[in-house]
C-alpha cells in the first residue's frame, strides 16, 4: 500500500539539473538542490518534457509583455529574466512522503513543471498516467487539455464548418476533437507544408496555405457561406484578420493564441460590424461561465487523460533531443518553426 512504510531517505542532499533562461535566447543548466522531502511530498525523476512552441518560446525571445505575473507554482524567476520556465514533464515517482497514499513508487506522472531532470513537489500535483502509455504521449496532456478548453469555449454543434488556422501541437489537436465534436466538414490553415500533411493525416478535409486566395478557398468548401466556427491557433496576428474574412456572418471567431507583445491590426469596419461576428477569446485558466455547473479543471483534466490513448499523439513527435542539448532544441524552433512541430527533451533513454 502506498504510505504503509516510510519513504527512503537519503544520506545526502539530491541535486537535479535544470534548463534556464538568463535572458532572450539564452539556455543554460543550473544545479539545484531539491528540498527535503516533505510527508506529503513525491520525488519524480524525469523522462521527457515538451517545448512549447507558444507560450514557452515567447518567453524564451523575450516577447512576454511587463508586469506578467507567473502562473504556475513549480515556476522561478520572473519574466523579465533569468526564469525558470516550461509545463509539460512526464517522469516516474522515485520517493513517496509518509501520509502519501495516491501515488506509488514507480507511477509515471505528468507535472506542470519545468525541464529539471528531478524534482520535489506535493502529491496533489502530478497526474496519473495511464498504465502502460508511452511517455512521449504523456508529455501532450496539457496541450491536450488546452485544445479541451478551446472546444468547449468554440461550442460546435453537429454538422457545422470549422476552420482553424496554425497546425502545430495544439492545432492539430483541435484538428482532431473538431471531427470528434461533429463538424462535417474542417480545413486547416498553415504556411508550413509538413505541418499541412500531418494535418491532412489526422483528419482535416482540407489543409491549405495561408495565401492571397485563402477567402476564396475556404468560400468554395462552405457553399459561400463561410466557416460557421474559425479557430485562430496560429500565434501569429496576421492570421485573426484573415480569420475575420473567413467566417460566416454571425459566426465565431475563438481566439485561443497568446500574442505576447507582438501588436495586432484588425480591420472591423467591415464584415466583423455588419455580419455580427462574435469573438472569443480562450484561455485554459478558466472553463467558459455557462459551463461551470457541469464543468470544472478536474472533470477536464480528467477527459485530457482519458484521450491521451486515443487520439494520434506520437505522430506529432518531430525532433528528440537529449536533455544537455537543451539550447540546440530552443535554438530550432526558434530559427526554424515550419520544420518542427513538438520537440522534446529526452532524460532516460531507454524510457522513451
Amino acid at each position: 500500500m502506498a504510505g504503509s512504510s516510510a519513504p527512503l531517505r537519503l544520506a545526502e542532499a539530491v541535486s537535479a539539473q535544470a534548463v534556464w533562461f538568463p535572458s532572450a535566447r539564452e539556455v543554460e543548466m543550473r544545479a539545484e538542490s531539491l528540498p527535503d522531502l516533505g510527508e506529503n511530498d513525491v520525488r519524480v525523476r524525469t523522462i521527457a518534457s515538451g517545448v512549447s512552441h507558444g507560450t514557452e518560446m515567447l518567453v524564451y525571445r523575450g516577447q512576454v509583455p511587463a508586469g506578467t505575473g507567473l502562473d504556475l507554482p513549480t515556476l522561478r524567476g520572473s519574466f523579465d529574466f533569468p526564469i525558470k520556465y516550461g509545463y509539460a514533464a512526464v517522469g516516474r515517482v522515485v520517493e513517496i512522503g509518509r501520509a502519501v497514499n495516491r501515488l506509488n513508487v514507480g507511477d509515471l506522472v505528468f507535472a506542470h513543471h519545468p525541464h529539471q531532470t528531478e524534482f520535489v513537489v506535493p502529491a496533489a500535483m502530478p497526474i496519473l498516467l495511464p498504465a502502460g502509455l508511452n511517455p512521449q504521449a504523456g508529455i501532450f496532456l496539457a496541450n491536450v487539455e488546452t485544445a479541451i478548453n478551446v472546444m468547449l469555449d468554440a461550442h460546435p454543434r453537429l454538422g457545422e464548418r470549422m476552420v482553424i488556422f496554425g497546425q502545430g501541437v495544439v492545432g492539430l489537436l483541435l484538428t482532431q476533437l473538431a471531427r470528434l465534436a461533429g463538424a462535417t466538414r474542417v480545413v486547416t490553415v498553415d504556411p508550413a507544408a509538413k505541418r499541412r500533411d500531418l494535418s491532412a493525416s489526422v483528419g482535416a478535409d482540407a489543409a491549405l496555405a495561408a495565401d492571397d486566395h485563402l477567402t476564396e478557398q475556404v468560400g468554395g468548401m462552405t457553399d459561400g457561406r463561410g466557416a460557421d466556427i474559425v479557430i485562430e491557433a496560429s500565434g501569429n496576428p496576421k492570421a485573426l484578420a484573415q480569420a475575420l474574412d473567413c467566417v460566416a456572418p454571425e459566426g465565431t471567431i475563438v481566439v485561443c493564441s497568446w500574442y505576447g507583445t507582438k501588436p495586432v491590426h484588425l480591420p472591423l469596419g467591415g464584415m466583423f460590424h455588419r455580419g455580427r461576428i462574435r469573438l472569443v477569446s480562450s484561455q485554459v485558466g478558466a472553463i467558459a461561465p455557462e459551463l461551470s455547473r457541469r464543468w470544472d479543471r478536474d472533470r477536464r483534466t480528467e477527459l485530457a487523460r482519458e484521450m491521451l490513448s486515443t487520439l494520434r499523439l506520437r505522430q506529432l513527435v518531430s525532433h528528440r533531443f537529449p536533455f544537455h542539448r537543451a539550447a540546440d532544441a530552443f535554438a530550432l524552433v526558434d530559427r526554424s518553426p515550419e520544420e518542427t512541430v513538438q520537440v522534446i527533451l529526452t532524460y532516460d533513454e531507454a524510457d522513451v
